[in-house]
């Protein structure tokens, strides 16, 4: 593991704090107005959300190690209101800073090499990648050594700090593609091809409100090419992209007018144009990051005390059954941390949870956390003899429910409750579905449920198996329901059902899908694999046909 992030250098980040700092003293004493000081807080992680500020924290590729999760914790006791908001864009977010404070936080935040650059703005965002990279026995190769290249290549890029409009990348080294490739603006997958490693590279992938699948444009690009075929995709998304409508300046929307055929034409032609200036230098970074990455050294370990805990202790044991997943290494574990109480706003956690998280990260887990796109936590690399420990630590702390990718796993955006954007609420509803779905939610098995609250989608809702988007209706709450969406490699953007609901109708509502997904399912089927059979339209009738019953 990359210990610290060591681009951009601590002198930069001191400068650009210290930078900010003026900023808002300028902001502070009338010398800027809102208006002047909005692109510059902007360019420093710094929103104005419904109530106060938010500032977002870049987690490059979701990786953290325990000193910087203990500041993290600092950083919310200190200045904000003792807790953090893990996003899907494995940031972590303080809704509650008070401006005067913010050069403080970022300060803190350059002693452990964090930053919030480019967490906003119309430029390359915090590149995300696999939260299971580097640990997970499906992985082709540890995308986080490309993410951290492409990371340091997009941070003050001198061309595309102005884009027409956000760009968001995303790295996977996984077939399973749990980076949820396809609904980014640019995505890298490694993959193999006549026994080279390579890159499959896909453009113009994006939710919102022009929900669009990425598709591919380069089927196999060898290594040594990787950013200069970046770089010509950026010069010519930011040459042709749209500006005159900022609803229609993101890559997809110029991929789609173009055509894709088009694009790719002229990205290969400023390719050719761009890669001749490469020397290599990119390459021997890559290599250096490759061996700061390297996989731990796990020693062999017996794991007769982990059988020995299911044995005895049955909560343990659904525990393990639900939030372990399969390492590489024989004896060890990745060990999910739901942020997802039953009941609880997901995403959320407070300083005594992350630094409790921390030491578990220093005293069993390599000193690697991971931040996942569902909102939770990872313990990548755990020994599962020391599983029942981690267990016990978790659980004495609410950190121990046994939900991970199942049905009260839920995505929600902050939605109407702290978001400007935001047309309903999002974290109560889930709060609701979540309390439902707690009783029977291991019949239920693997499903995941998705809220937004506005069309901007933070919440990934196009993407759920179930997915919930809050519209407001004449001033009034209102809650569409779209179904089979999916997140993986074969993304899939769901169907909408039909008329909305009422605030206080979407629980039931849900309900109702998941009872006709019991009675519909074969042995074993999934929720997206039973509606890829059946169809929508039995679930149609049991959200309609039962609310008309119901009602009459």
């Amino acid at each position: 593991m990359l210990d610290a992030q060591n681009n951009p250098t601590r002198t930069y980040l001191d400068r650009r704090v210290e930078e900010f700092r003026a900023q808002v003293n300028r902001r502070i004493d009338g010398s800027l107005t809102e208006d002047e000081f909005r692109p510059l807080r902007l360019m420093n992680g710094l929103y104005l959300q419904l109530h106060a500020y938010m500032l977002r924290v870049a987690i490059p590729y979701g990786t953290l190690n325990a000193d910087q999760l203990d500041v993290l914790a600092e950083i919310s006791e200190r200045w904000d209101r003792s807790y953090g908001h893990f996003t899907t864009r494995q940031n972590i977010q303080y809704n509650w800073p008070k401006l005067p404070d913010v050069p403080d936080m970022l300060a803190r935040l350059a002693d452990v090499n964090l930053h919030a650059i480019q967490t906003s703005g119309n430029t390359i965002r915090n590149v995300t990648a696999d939260p299971l990279a580097g640990a997970h026995a499906d992985e082709l190769m540890d995308p986080r050594p490309v993410a951290e290249l492409i990371r340091i290549w997009s941070t003050d890029h001198p061309e595309y700090q102005f884009l027409g409009r956000k760009f968001k990348i995303a790295v996977t080294g996984s077939p399973n593609d749990r980076a949820v490739t396809k609904a980014h603006d640019l995505a890298v997958r490694i993959v193999e091809k006549d026994g080279e490693i390579g890159y499959q590279i896909l453009v113009g992938g994006g939710l919102g409100r022009t929900p669009v699948v990425g598709r591919v444009i380069r089927e196999f690009l060898p290594q040594a090419d990787l950013l200069p075929y970046l770089e010509a995709v950026l010069s010519v998304y930011n040459l042709a992209g749209r500006r005159d409508n900022k609803y229609k300046a993101r890559i997809k929307i110029t991929v789609n007018e173009m055509g894709l055929e088009e694009f790719s034409t002229r990205v290969d032609e400023a390719f050719a144009r761009i890669r001749p200036e490469f020397s290599g230098a990119d390459q021997d970074l890559l290599a250096e990051l490759q061996t700061a990455f390297a996989a731990p050294e796990l020693a062999p370990r017996d794991d007769a005390a982990y059988h020995a805990a299911r044995a005895a202790d049955p909560v343990f044991a659904s525990w393990a059954d639900v939030n372990l997943r399969e390492h590489f290494a024989e004896g060890y574990a990745i060990a999910m941390i739901s942020l997802k109480p039953h009941g609880g706003v997901p995403g959320d956690a407070n300083a005594e949870q992350m630094r409790v998280v921390a030491e578990l990260a220093r005293k069993y887990g390599q000193n690697e956390v991971r931040v996942t796109q569902e909102q939770n936590l990872v313990l990548p690399h755990v020994a599962k003899a020391d599983l029942p420990a981690v267990f016990g630590e978790l659980k004495a702390h609410g950190l121990a429910t046994a939900n991970a990718g199942l049905a009260s796993d839920i995505i929600a955006c902050p939605g109407m409750d702290y978001c400007a954007l935001a047309t309903a609420r999002s974290i109560p509803v889930a709060q609701q579905i979540a309390e439902r779905m707690a009783e029977n939610e291991i019949d239920v098995g693997e499903m995941a449920i998705k809220i937004s609250g506005c069309i901007n989608a933070c919440g990934h809702h196009h993407i759920g198996d179930i997915g919930i988007l809050g519209l407001d209706r004449a001033g009034v709450e209102n809650y569409q329901i779209t179904l089979g969406g999916d997140a993986g490699p074969d993304m899939k953007i769901g169907e909408k059902t039909g008329p909305g609901f009422a605030y206080d109708e979407v629980a039931d509502a849900v309900e109702r899908l998941v009872h006709a997904y019991l009675d519909l399912r074969h042995d074993g089927e999934l929720f997206r694999d039973t509606i890829s059979r059946t169809g929508p339209e039995p679930f149609k009738s049991a959200l309609y046909d039962e609310e008309k019953a119901n009602a009459a």
